[in-house]
């Protein structure tokens, strides 16, 4: 037989491994933006885009890099945004080493173009579940793609809860400086532990697509790459794909906007410290919403992705409205912890409807909604940020008003969703449905 490396236990974990330290850069700029905003000067809206362009490239680029798989293998592709990612720290601390000499314009673009570059570890996501998926046989799937997306989510909590106290102990400069070590460490680790699915393997080693297909499946291979293109297109063809973008976009998205905006809301609104709002965003919003995905995935399974996405949507914007009228620690404290409960069920409960509803173009459609879906972590910050333009301090608890309609939206689709197709058993898809009722004629 064959010999080929590595297994999907060794993959699960350097993959996750990957995924932890490139989605940290969700957290960038989301507690060192007050340093930056006093030595540059920043408006406010300049302050939220400053804060969403990591998610920029962190979001649209989660497309392309996801198909890039299926041509060059899961390993190159992770690693190239991995190196992507140290290049965009890199420049970073670059420009913050000699910052006293550059205009504040020109050190803010330097900042917002290098912090684009750093984003692109938050794309690992999609080409991290397409490494993975290719790993695990259909039955494991849920349980391997829930430790990797519910432990690698975990990055922007801890990070922002880290920060500040590397401020404190290494300077601004040495916190990224600390950042940018620990990215080379993943990087080199993953290097030499990670290893291609075994189909891709053997097509390197000059296996014919047939033969690699079998000796892969004899190692247990079950999933094998197909043609991006087509993946893509036959996912933006369903228009329930386009509702779970909408969908994803309001949970996962909101959840990356709200990581990289309340460090703002506690220190300017509710006055407490750097510290303190580390703490807050880091440990008890981030952390929790990630955490959530993993029961969501398990009362997804259970009941219905449909229900649990209508009960998740509505405790989302149960939350936002607390946060509307909180003007006080506690009740803002429990207002977020409301809020990442909803967010961390929801993301779950969407892509437990993704298969069920493009169950013939699972990878094109987890690009699409994986990569578009996010997107609202970058307009979301800075129509945060709009509202406090306008309303003034106050416009910190109004601006939760934006997550109040996007909940409600999302209710309502995930309503039109269950009447449509929750009455069924839920592993079935709309597609299998109709061939059933037919059957039965």
């Amino acid at each position: 037989m064959a010999y080929v490396k590595g297994n999907k236990r060794i993959g699960l974990l350097s993959a996750t491994i990957a995924f932890f330290a490139g989605f940290a850069a969700v957290a960038l700029y989301g507690i060192t933006v007050h340093k930056l905003a006093f030595i540059l000067h920043l408006s406010v809206m300049e302050v939220g885009w400053l804060v969403a362009i990591p998610l920029v490239t962190g979001a649209f680029l989660r497309i392309p890099f996801s198909a890039l798989v299926d041509t060059w293998g899961g390993k190159r592709v992770i690693l190239l945004q991995l190196f992507i990612s140290i290049i965009g720290v890199t420049g970073i601390i670059l420009t913050l080493q000699n910052i006293a000499s550059l205009s504040s314009s020109l050190a803010y673009k330097l900042l917002l173009s290098f912090g684009a570059l750093a984003g692109t570890g938050i794309s690992i996501f999609s080409s991290g579940i397409t490494y993975v998926s290719y790993w695990y046989p259909k039955r494991e799937q849920g349980t391997a793609l829930g430790i990797y997306a519910g432990f690698g989510n975990t990055a922007p909590g801890i990070f922002t809860a880290i920060i500040p106290y590397a401020l404190i102990t290494l300077g601004l400069i040495g916190a990224y400086l600390g950042w940018w070590l620990f990215l080379i460490v993943v990087t080199i680790i993953f290097l030499f532990v990670s290893s291609d699915n075994y189909y891709q393997q053997l097509l390197k080693k000059g296996y014919s697509d047939t033969e690699a297909k079998r000796i892969s499946q004899e190692f247990g291979q079950e999933i094998f790459p197909t043609s991006a293109k087509e993946t893509l297109k036959n996912a933006a063809r369903l228009w329930q794909v386009w509702l779970l973008v909408i969908l994803y976009f309001i949970s996962f998205g909101g959840f990356e906007a709200l990581t990289e905006w309340l460090p703002t809301y506690w220190t300017e609104f509710i006055g407490v410290t750097i510290t303190e709002a580390g703490i807050l965003t880091g440990i008890v919003y981030s952390l929790l919403t990630a955490l959530f995905r993993v029961p969501g995935g398990f009362w997804s399974d259970r009941y219905g992705g449909e229900k649990i996405a209508i009960i998740s949507y509505g405790i989302l914007t149960f939350g936002s409205l607390i946060m509307i009228f909180s003007r006080y620690l506690i009740l803002s404290t429990i207002g977020e912890i409301v809020m990442a409960i909803g967010m961390g069920i929801a993301n779950a409960a969407v892509f437990k409807l993704l298969p069920k509803y493009a169950k013939n173009a699972v990878g094109g459609a987890s690009g699409l909604v994986g990569g578009l879906g996010s997107a609202g972590g970058l307009f979301i910050p800075p129509a945060l940020a709009y509202v406090v333009t306008i309303f003034g301090k106050i416009g910190f608890a109004l601006g939760f008003i934006v997550y109040t309609i996007f909940g409600i939206i999302s209710i309502g689709f995930s309503i039109f969703l269950f009447y449509k197709y929750g009455k069924y058993k839920h592993e079935i898809s709309p597609e299998l449905k109709k061939e059933n009722i037919e059957k039965a004629r």
